[in-house]
Order: structure tokens, then C-alpha cells, then sequence
């Protein structure tokens, strides 16, 4: 400041602070859509208890565990794939449809920026996913026997993996068949992606279904909170979905 007056300073923030505010936003937008809460929350619990339902009913084999103990990992798999994948998709399909995209295109925020500040807020609603799901399972007996280090890194990989998987969908896709395939992704792989249920209970099938994303996340999932090691061979799969979604997503996505 000079003789009263003000000197401009043109230009943009730090990426970072740019990405931190983006996922701020994200993250307030999606505690207050109550379609994803749905899908983050209240899907995962319901399969959750219809599970436990059907592992007494069907006196399966659980190798000495208990059915919280088996079902409880897969249903924070299937937390990430609920929040990460199918919410992401469709919330970004409507966000292009509207417009929103294409605004945020003209500001200062890059499009890597704009991708990793709805990764953030992921991060941050899977948090709660956790302390929610979690809890819900501690209170019904799950005793769980955690690797700290093979859940973070099956969290932070699963994550990355169906979150770039989410966009790639979004960004090519009108929000119609965004909301469409979204959905039938997500269920095709809830029912047969060995993402709640152990890829072993898939017979002949069994190591085809560990290549897919969700069956890896769930493997990796049980791996770190069942028996307290660590799945490297999940990870390094779910590491390769992330890097080929990335790919695809950094060379398709479309501002409208």
C-alpha cells in the first residue's frame, strides 16, 4: 500500500490451496445430498444385516470366524465402491449436464486440480464411512485383527482405483448413461465382484473375480482387518486399475 491506495496482485492462489477449497465444497455437497448418504451409508448396512441373515440361515463354512468377522471388511469395501465409484460418477455426470463443470473450467483451477479436490472430499466421507460402519459392526460383536499399514494403503488404492474409474464414466458419458451404467456397474460387481463375500466362495471363478477392482479391495480389505497381514498382490491390482483409470480419465474427460 502507497499514499492510500492499494497494489494489485494479480494472479491465482497455490494449487494447493485451490484443491483444499475445492474439496471443502465437495465435501459439504455430499453430506447434504441425501441419494448418496443413501448409497454410502444405508446400502452397506443393509447388506451388512441381510448378510449376516443369510450366513446363519445357509450355516456356510467360515473357517472358525464369526459372520461379522467374515461380512465386515467387504462392507467397507463396499463402502469405497459405493462413495468412490457410484456416487462420484453420477453426482460429476449431473455436475457436466449442469453446467458446473464447464464454470469451473474457466477458473483458475486446473483439471487435475478440479479431480483432486473431489478426491479429497472422498477421503473425507470415507473417514465418516468408517467411524459409521465400523461402529455399527463393533456393536455386533466384530472383532477385528488389524494391519494398520495393508488398510490404509487398501483404502487409499481402492479409493484412487474407483474414483478415476468413476470420472472416466462421468466425463465421457451423458448424465443419463452415467446414471445408468453407474448404477449396473455397481451392482453387477456387488453380486458378483467378490467385493463383500471372499473370492474362495466363487468356485471355478474364483481367481478370474481377484482381478477385478472390487474383488481386490475386498481381498486386500480382508487381508488387513481379518487376519492382520497384508494382500500385496490385491494392492498392486488395485494399483494398476488406478493408474488405467487415471489415464483414461486425464485424456477423456470432458468439461461439458
Amino acid at each position: 500500500m502507497s499514499n492510500g491506495t492499494f497494489t494489485p496482485r494479480p494472479g491465482a492462489a497455490p494449487l494447493r490451496q485451490q484443491v483444499l477449497a475445492q474439496a471443502r465444497m465437495e465435501s459439504r455437497l455430499m453430506l447434504r445430498n441425501g441419494e448418496q448418504l443413501l448409497v454410502a451409508l444405508v446400502v452397506p448396512l443393509m447388506v451388512l444385516a441381510v448378510g449376516l441373515v443369510g450366513v446363519r440361515r445357509l450355516d456356510l463354512d467360515l473357517d472358525g470366524m464369526s459372520g461379522v468377522d467374515l461380512l465386515t471388511p467387504g462392507v467397507l469395501a463396499l463402502g469405497v465402491m459405493s462413495t468412490a465409484f457410484t456416487s462420484l460418477a453420477i453426482a460429476t455426470g449431473f455436475e457436466r449436464r449442469y453446467g458446473v463443470i464447464k464454470r469451473l473450467g474457466a477458473s483458475p483451477l486446473p483439471r487435475h486440480g478440479l479431480l483432486l479436490g473431489k478426491v479429497g472430499a472422498l477421503l473425507l466421507v470415507q473417514l465418516l464411512q468408517v467411524v459409521v460402519l465400523g461402529g455399527v459392526a463393533l456393536a455386533l460383536g466384530w472383532t477385528p485383527e488389524v494391519n494398520p499399514l495393508g488398510f490404509l494403503l487398501a483404502m487409499v488404492l481402492g479409493i484412487a482405483a474407483f474414483a478415476s474409474l468413476g470420472l472416466f464414466i462421468a466425463g465421457v458419458l451423458r448424465a443419463e448413461a452415467t446414471l445408468a451404467v453407474a448404477n449396473l456397474v455397481y451392482l453387477v460387481l456387488l453380486a458378483g465382484g467378490a467385493v463383500v463375500i471372499p473370492a474362495s466362495y466363487y468356485g471355478g471363478v474364483s481367481h478370474l473375480v481377484t482381478w477385478l477392482p472390487s474383488g481386490a479391495l475386498g481381498e486386500a480389505m480382508r487381508a488387513s482387518l481379518a487376519s492382520g497381514t497384508i494382500d500385496w498382490a490385491a494392492l498392486v491390482v488395485l494399483a494398476a486399475w488406478a493408474v488405467l483409470g487415471t489415464v483414461l480419465t486425464t485424456r477423456t474427460f470432458r468439461w461439458e
